[in-house]
Formats: C-alpha cells, sequence, structure tokens
C-alpha cells in the first residue's frame, strides 16, 4: 500500500491520515466543496473534491469516490465509518476496481448487515443469543405463536436496521400484530428491505461490546467495552474495560466474538455488540459492526495498539502483525462524544462557526477531532466535532480527570453536550455502574443542561 483514498471527513480523517502519515503511506481525501479546505483536508497529502455538501453528491456517491481513487493514484481506500464503511457494493466496486478495500469483504459485510442472519451465523458460532424468531418473520407465520413462545416484552427488528434505527417495542399481544405492520413498512421504507424478526427485550439491560481483529486466517481480541449511556440509541460516553463484569461473562463474550469472526473469515477490525442483563447475569448477541467505531480511541488507550495501523496491516499484508499473547490491557479509560447540540433545545443541532477552542491538556488526555478555531460546523453531517478520550489507572480516577478535562474544554461559537457529559459523569448511577442503555430517558432532569 503507497496511496490511500480517506472516503470519509472529519475527525476520522484526520485520525487515519495521521496513522498512514506515520506508516509511509501518502493520502488522498475525497472531500466535499464545503470540506476541502477542513481539518482533514489540511492532514492529507492531497484533496480530492467528489462533490457538492449533500452527502448522496459526495460521500456517498459511489462512482465519485472510485474516480478519485483511481484518478489520483491511490491503490487503496479506508471507508472510516459511517457513509460507505458498511456498503458491500461499495466495497466489492473498489475490489472489482482492482483496489485494496480497508476492511472486511463484501461477502462478511452482507453477513452480518443482514441482523437476522448475523443473529443465526452468531448461533453457529457459539454466540449467545436472545430469545427470538428463527430468522426473519415469514409474513404468513403465526406472529402470535411466535410471540408467545418468546414472551413480552419484546422488539420487532428489521433484518436491515443499524445503529439504533428500525427497532419497535412490543409491550402487549394487543400491539403485536399492528406493530409489525408498521415496522415493515419502516423497514421497507428506510432500508429497501421489509423483512422483520422478533427477539426478547431486556430492560435495563447495559450495551457492552468486543474488539476483534481478524486476517482471514487468524482472529483475536483486544477486550470489552461498555457504551450503556446513550439518547436515542446513540451512544454518548463509552468506556473501557466495561466495568463490573462477571468473570464468566467476560470471557463468554470475548471468546465468542473471536468464534463469530473465525466463523465469516473476518479480515480487520469489528465490533460484536451484547446486551448485558445485571440482574440475570446474562449477555446476548445483538450485531457487528464491520468497520473501525468511533469509541476505538478507548481500547487503544488500554491496550497501546492503534487499531487504524492494524487494519491498513491487515488490508496491505494479509496478516495481523500480533497475535492474541500480544494483548496486554491496562487501566481505564472513558471516551466523550462531544457534539454541536443544544442539551436546552432537546439536542437540535448547532451548526455555525467555531469562533476559539480550548482543548485540555495533561497525561492521560486526548483529543481525536476535525475541527480548529474557524472551523464551520456544517448542517449537512453528523454533529460530531471531536472525542475526548482520558486514560488513568483505575475507572474512579479516569472518571475524576474527565471531569477536569471536560472543565477545561472550551468551544466557543456554537452549543455543544459538554454539560450533559459533566452531568452524566458526577451521576451516583454512573459511578456504581447501575445506568442502561435507557437510562438518559428515563432521568429527566439531564435533558437540561443548565
Amino acid at each position: 500500500m503507497k496511496r490511500l483514498l480517506i472516503a470519509n471527513r472529519g475527525e476520522i480523517a484526520v485520525r487515519i491520515a495521521r496513522t498512514a502519515r506515520e506508516m509511509g503511506i501518502e493520502t488522498v481525501l475525497a472531500a466535499s466543496e464545503p470540506d476541502a479546505d477542513s481539518l482533514a483536508a489540511r492532514s492529507a497529502d492531497k484533496v480530492v473534491v467528489v462533490g457538492p455538501a449533500p452527502a448522496p453528491a459526495s460521500y456517498l456517491n459511489q462512482d465519485a469516490m472510485i474516480s478519485a481513487a483511481l484518478d489520483s493514484g491511490c491503490d487503496a481506500v479506508h471507508p472510516g465509518y459511517g457513509f460507505l464503511s458498511e456498503n458491500s457494493v461499495f466495497a466489492r466496486k473498489v475490489a472489482d476496481a482492482g483496489l485494496i478495500w480497508v476492511g472486511p469483504d463484501a461477502d462478511a459485510i452482507e453477513m452480518m448487515g443482514n441482523k437476522s442472519l448475523a443473529r443465526e451465523s452468531a448461533r453457529r458460532a457459539g454466540v449467545p443469543v436472545l430469545r427470538g424468531s428463527d430468522g426473519p418473520l415469514d409474513p404468513a407465520a403465526d406472529a402470535v405463536g411466535v410471540a408467545r413462545g418468546i414472551g413480552y416484552p419484546l422488539v420487532v427488528k428489521a433484518s436491515a436496521g443499524g445503529g439504533g434505527r428500525g427497532i419497535r417495542f412490543v409491550n402487549s399481544e394487543d400491539e403485536l400484530l399492528a406493530t409489525i405492520e408498521v415496522a415493515r413498512g419502516e423497514a421497507a421504507s428506510v432500508f429497501g428491505d421489509p423483512t422483520v424478526y422478533l427477539e426478547r427485550f431486556v430492560e435495563h439491560a447495559r450495551h457492552v461490546e468486543v474488539q476483534v481483529l481478524g486476517d482471514g486466517t487468524s482472529f483475536i481480541h483486544l477486550g470489552d467495552r461498555d457504551c450503556s449511556m446513550q439518547r436515542r440509541s446513540q451512544k454518548v460516553i463509552e468506556e473501557a474495560p466495561a466495568p463490573d463484569l462477571p468473570d464468566a461473562v467476560r470471557q463468554t463474550i470475548r471468546e465468542s466474538s473471536v468464534e463469530l469472526a473465525r466463523e465469516c473469515g473476518y479480515s480487520g477490525a469489528g465490533t460484536v455488540e451484547f446486551l448485558y442483563d445485571p440482574v440475570n447475569h446474562e449477555a446476548a448477541f445483538i450485531e457487528m459492526n464491520t468497520r473501525i467505531q468511533v469509541e476505538h480511541p478507548i481500547t487503544e488507550q488500554i491496550t497501546g495498539i492503534d487499531l487504524v495501523r492494524e487494519q491498513l496491516v491487515i488490508a496491505s499484508t494479509g496478516a495481523m502483525s500480533i497475535g492474541q499473547d500480544d494483548v496486554r490491557f491496562s487501566g481505564h479509560a472513558i471516551e466523550c462524544r462531544i457534539n454541536a447540540e443544544d442539551p436546552d433545545n432537546n439536542f437540535f443541532p448547532s451548526p455555525g462557526l467555531i469562533k476559539a477552542i480550548e482543548w485540555p491538556t495533561g497525561a492521560g488526555i486526548r483529543v481525536d477531532t476535525g475541527v480548529e478555531s474557524g472551523s464551520v460546523v456544517s448542517p449537512y453531517y453528523d454533529s460530531l466535532v471531536a472525542k475526548l478520550i482520558v486514560h488513568a489507572d483505575t475507572r474512579e480516577a479516569a472518571i475524576k480527570a474527565t471531569l477536569t478535562a471536560l472543565d477545561e474544554t472550551h468551544i466557543d461559537g456554537v452549543k455543544t453536550t459538554i454539560p450533559v457529559h459533566k452531568k452524566l459523569l458526577a451521576r451516583p448511577e454512573f459511578a456504581a455502574v447501575t445506568h442502561h442503555s435507557k437510562f438518559i430517558e428515563t432521568a429527566s432532569d439531564l435533558l437540561e443542561a443548565k
């Protein structure tokens, strides 16, 4: 690999460019018109404008991305996260164009992208799964009978769903059939695939996940993370390792995640996500994300392993540079996703000019960002402006240090979610690990940042 097209924007594009530079790989950023003079653009060796601001005309334009790579002499494409990163059609187009795809092949993306099929793959690999329908729910099936076998409450999930979308909750049999029809209609409209499946709902569940690496032959894990602090199924705070997990559960999710990677001949970095029931001390498979995760830095901080570097090594050589015995864990890391949103206005996006920024510094503090003073937060894209990552010897020390770092972070010009991060980290429920994936919605005072 000599020249890499970064088919993304913002902080992940800056992140990829940094590691590629350290490895002696030239980088070309595929950017939309307004991003042509961004921090990410200046982090790359060259910039190719692929279209106007709207994502469908730029970052989601597959042919424009392929042309940008070929015309600029790239031999590889890194999709980052979001946009085209889990698009099997694009992955196949990249490979067909003779380019290296930094990620799992299209078949693995397809296998894990369909949630009901991924669930069956997980079952074959010995990964624990929740009670649910066996595969997609047949429109002619006795849905009421299937649901009775699962038990209430349950969820109707779109097979092609992801990112917290395509999920409908059912509390009783009276709601079931109507909810299934609504879910099928939504799935067809949003994902182009009307198939759904049923799964038991776990109240007050925590969201835990395992980072895996594979090269198609060898497969390892790099520990676990907890991403339970969410708002509307979007992660807000993540930490590694996952706190307060029984040793047996931790071992099960780590080992079974490796077996799932083996089941689909996985190559690259991926994340296997689980629901953890703290009452029954059971974990069950949710889905596998076939890309680098937003929260990958906390795993890097506790292992000292550069995950983007491993992605590039695997893609270019076909083999990992590390084995399971090379993975060592140290301390605790927390990541806060700082978004340009107004917590006092129902988290409405707050695009605009960033007049000034002051980031915290010190031992154990890392900031991954795609903005700087003078940057414009665009209304066209995700509102993430930075990730504040803090590493310390213990979880308690990490919480304290993160609160201090948030106090030292100042962003002038746009509203941000920093006040909410401070409230969440200071909550006794977070300290005691009694929070869950619906905690923010149930703690109404958190929706007021004042």
